[in-house]
């Protein structure tokens, strides 16, 4: 058929669909794909599952969304508990700023303000020209 591309495939083992424009496309896997005519059980399955999926992450990103403030507040006032100075101190700090971080954006943290904080926080070992240090 024109218009579609030509990839491996195989045939539902339901409802036997190819290449039509009334037929839904999945692919399983590049370059295999599986058309399905719009009443097959598996298709329905799959919808079904799609929808599901899409619910429950609704519902986890909204009981974090209520829930993270409460726990941002529990880990600041932790970190602020913890000695000064303690070897663990440029962890603490990391943490406490990506998560701060987090908090500052609806999505990720993305992988540059991540590398900004720990570059701050866990500066590379420059060499001691001097050789001072043991």
């Amino acid at each position: 058929m024109e218009g579609f591309v030509q990839a491996e495939g195989g045939l539902c083992p339901d409802c036997k669909a190819g290449p039509s424009p009334d037929n839904a496309c999945v692919g399983v896997g590049l370059p295999i794909q599986m058309w399905h005519t719009p009443d097959c059980p598996q298709w329905t399955i799959m919808q079904i599952d799609f929808d599901a999926g899409s619910r429950r992450i609704k519902e986890q990103d909204a009981w974090a969304a209520d829930i993270f403030p409460a726990v941002h507040e529990r880990l600041k006032q932790a970190a602020g508990a913890i000695e000064r100075g303690t070897p663990a101190q440029p962890f603490i700090d990391a943490l406490t700023e990506l998560v701060q971080a987090q908090a500052e954006t609806t999505g990720f943290v993305v992988l540059h303000r991540w590398t900004e904080i720990l570059e701050r926080h866990f500066p590379p070992q420059l060499p001691d020209p001097g050789y001072t240090t043991s």
